[in-house]
């Protein structure tokens, strides 16, 4: 029996057409990728070098903006066939991390830096998308 381990270090470079079956938030897809012939695989795919706010977010700034961001995302790729590349594992299980690209080959993570809605993260470090004074409605 062939055995293929998996690396943490692995990445897939594609492209590999994914359809979006759920926009989970502003920077995570739910896709359903063909892996061969009559098998499909259901993933959740994080973009890759942006974050977005969170739709639990710490402040109601936070989750406003968190809901711009995801109604945004769907308008753009909600039910697309879309390209993924430099797919790699993701830090929680069963999700991966990878650039994404619309069907006119527009970059996902540039695209909601340049529409306001996320903040490019090279290094994967996310910064708190509340104001910095306190706020009464945490």
């Amino acid at each position: 029996m062939l055995a293929f381990p998996a690396s943490a270090a692995e990445i897939l470079d594609g492209p590999v057409p994914a359809r979006v079956t759920e926009v989970i938030d502003g920077d995570t897809l739910a896709v359903e990728v063909r892996i061969w012939l009559g098998q499909d695989l259901s993933t959740r795919v994080r973009l890759a070098g942006v974050d977005a706010p969170e739709l639990r977010g710490g402040c109601l700034e936070a989750r406003a903006l968190a809901k711009r961001a995801k109604r945004w995302l769907s308008n753009l790729v909600g039910g697309a066939t879309v390209m993924l590349s430099d797919i790699q594992f993701g830090k929680y299980a069963g999700r991966i991390v990878a650039r994404v690209a619309t069907p006119g080959g527009r970059d996902l993570s540039t695209a909601l830096i340049d529409a306001g809605l996320g903040r490019a993260t090279p290094d994967g470090a996310r910064a708190d998308w509340c104001p910095a004074s306190p706020a009464t409605d945490r």
